[in-house]
């Protein structure tokens, strides 16, 4: 299995305790990382591999954003058909924290996400989107900001 991380953009703020620098120097790879305030609203995981192992992965990173202290929901947005409620179960997440939500009929899981992200009862909304576009991620993290919330996008492969 493998993780990706692209460098063109900036982490979300919720993954800052995984990423915390050991040294004093910042954890800058490029100088186009930071841009402003649209991409401390937009992150995106991507992981490769076995399903079975990238839900193993993702397992912790849903478990802990369930459990947030935030009194709005996580909501996923159009989430694989793995995960089940079952596997939410057994995942120990918060069920009684998490929205699932399913675009109706002529509607994208992009514009879904987008309006989960504008109506701020989320703290985070969670799409999986692919390929996403630099003009999704702006989109995203626009959305985000309006709602005072945070967009992850994950892609499994």
């Amino acid at each position: 299995m493998q993780v990706q991380q692209s460098f063109e953009r900036s982490q979300l703020h919720l993954f800052e305790a995984f990423l915390a620098p050991t040294s004093s120097e910042p954890m800058v790879a490029s100088d186009d990382i930071l841009h402003g305030e649209d991409d401390q609203a937009f992150s995106e995981l991507a992981l490769r591999g076995a399903a079975g192992h990238c839900l193993h992965l993702l397992a912790p990173i849903l478990r802990e954003l369930s459990q947030n202290q935030d009194a709005r929901w996580l909501t996923l947005v159009a989430p694989p058909a793995s995960l089940t409620q079952a596997w939410l179960r057994e995942a120990g997440l918060n069920r009684e924290r998490i929205l699932l939500l399913q675009p109706r009929q002529g509607q994208s899981a992009l514009e879904l996400a987008e309006e989960a992200l504008k109506l701020g009862r989320s703290h985070t909304v969670i799409s999986w989107l692919h390929p996403v576009a630099r003009s999704t991620r702006l989109s995203l993290a626009k959305a985000a900001q309006t709602g005072k919330a945070q967009s992850l996008n994950i892609s499994l492969g």
